[in-house]
């Protein structure tokens, strides 16, 4: 039987096989992008009534990403590809 607590293993988080802070760690996702991902993995999964909050949180982190990737790109610092 796999046991949760709120700090360690919030079932909000912990679908399935994989326990979404392992995701983010393994694929060495920055703040804003391992904060898209948490938010979409427990998307309603805390409190149904709050679904479409966590998809507009994540939603946000993923703009703000990109207006920061829109910036360094406009600066030169980096390149991406289009």
């Amino acid at each position: 039987m796999i046991m949760y607590d709120s700090v360690n293993k919030p079932k909000h988080y912990n679908t399935g096989n994989i326990e979404v802070i392992s995701a983010i760690e393994d694929w060495n996702l920055d703040y804003h992008l391992g904060n898209v991902v948490k938010y979409v993995a427990r998307a309603g999964k805390k409190d149904p009534s709050k679904t479409i909050e966590d998809l507009e949180k994540a939603k946000w982190y993923l703009s703000r990403k990109i207006e920061e990737l829109n910036k360094k790109r406009c600066q030169g610092t980096i390149k991406l590809k289009t």
